[in-house]
């Protein structure tokens, strides 16, 4: 078997190159954003209209993900790209105040002569494991890498279902050598609620895929899915799809922001229903991120984007809004109370609209011009509640232990 490629062994109190900001754990609802120059926590007061900022954490680095473990509520882990360590895993379990780099980050196997050579330039997206698995987190990177930890995200070794399959190329990279501005990500793992063995994963340059056997091999899953990209609109793979979510209370139902619209599936069915046919035509269904109320699985939320001509990626008209389905994208309301009406040109970004889980769901999204917006009454009325962070590349709910 081929040696991965690995850092140099870590000390175990080893802290990052970033400065950090005094941080105060404490329990309940937060969010974590991640961005280009670093992390922050978001706290709500009691009605979640007044939030305080705790940060920065790593200031100065790319933080790509910032998660809390669920299955503890203590543990974090951020995928960053840190100076000269480059791209790697940090891993706190006391909140936020103290921190460690993986000892091994995620790394492709060494190429063999003849063999095509990756690196990994990003960790891009961080899963944790099903609750069955408490030690246990996926990560996906760019380019399109999947790795596993098996030690709380101290140790990762490649799935080589996925990156050693023999499609690997023919599903990971556009033939023509383009990519996404940022590189082409793994991103959107999913792990199914009902059975450990059984995942999801999207990118950037394939589509969907799942595998039935922990990632040993996978198939993909994107029958219905248009790649207007392409001399073949309906391929078997090939798509862009931008962010994937499986309804955590129904892990059947799945829904997708693709390059070319919104879609939902309802599995055992293996073909993909365009449900952003529904949206208004003079806005169209082209976004990023996608968010599904936590115990409704025919409610999510969208943000469209302006996908015409040049693809702009702003509000459209420079009129943001979020659109809301309660009927499983059968039809869509438009919901701007509290949005600037005009000349306000946002982009969220893929890994950046989050949902609570209250009784009345808080909506979340961050934008690269680096402000945080919340609604806490599923997404009819919108407020800044952080403004003038760096450019946001995620935002994550997160509920810490007492």
């Amino acid at each position: 078997m081929n040696q991965e490629e690995v850092s140099p062994p870590v000390d175990a109190g080893y802290l990052d190159p970033g400065r950090h900001a005094e941080i105060s754990p404490r329990p309940g609802l937060a969010l974590l954003v991640g961005t280009r120059k670093g992390a922050w926590i978001l706290r709500p007061d009691a009605t979640r209209s007044n939030w305080t900022t705790d940060g920065p954490i790593f200031f100065g680095n790319v933080v790509h993900h910032f998660v809390l473990d669920p299955r503890d509520r203590r543990t974090l882990l951020i995928a960053a790209r840190a100076g000269h360590l480059g791209p790697t895993v940090f891993r706190s379990t006391d909140g936020g105040q103290n921190w460690q780099e993986a000892t091994r980050p995620p790394a492709f196997h060494k190429a063999e002569a003849g063999q095509r050579a990756r690196s990994v330039d990003q960790v891009f997206f961080l899963a944790p494991g099903h609750a069955s698995e408490p030690d246990v987190w996926y990560a996906g990177s760019a380019p399109e890498g999947l790795f596993r930890s098996e030690d709380g995200g101290l140790h990762w070794h490649s799935v080589d279902g996925w990156n050693e399959h023999a499609n690997y190329w023919d599903w990971s990279e556009d033939p023509d050598g383009e990519t996404t501005p940022d590189g082409s990500p793994l991103h959107s793992i999913q792990i199914d609620p009902r059975d450990p063995a059984h995942l999801y994963l999207a990118t950037s340059g394939g589509g969907v895929f799942e595998s039935t056997d922990r990632g040993q091999d996978w198939a993909p899953l994107n029958r219905g899915v248009e790649a207007n990209f392409l001399p073949d609109p309906y391929p078997e793979i090939g798509q862009d799809t931008h962010c994937l979510e499986q309804h955590p209370a129904a892990p059947d139902v799945l829904y997708q922001q693709s390059h070319c619209g919104i879609y939902r599936i309802d599995r055992p069915a293996t073909d993909w229903v365009r449900i952003g046919d529904n949206m208004p035509s003079e806005i169209g269904d082209i976004g990023f991120p996608i968010g599904l109320h936590p115990r409704d699985p025919d409610c999510a939320w969208v943000f469209p984007m302006d996908g015409t001509d040049v693809w702009p990626r702003t509000s459209p008209g420079g009129k943001p809004a979020v659109y809301r389905t309660r009927d499983g994208g059968k039809s869509w309301e438009r919901k701007d109370q509290g949005f600037p009406r005009e000349q306000a040109w946002l982009t969220v970004k893929r890994q950046c609209m989050a949902v609570d889980n209250c009784e009345s769901v808080g909506v979340y999204l961050g934008t690269t011009n680096g402000d945080v917006w919340a609604s806490n009454d599923e997404g009819e009325r919108w407020q800044c509640i952080a403004p003038h962070l760096p450019h946001v590349f995620s935002l994550e709910c997160a509920d810490f232990a007492e």
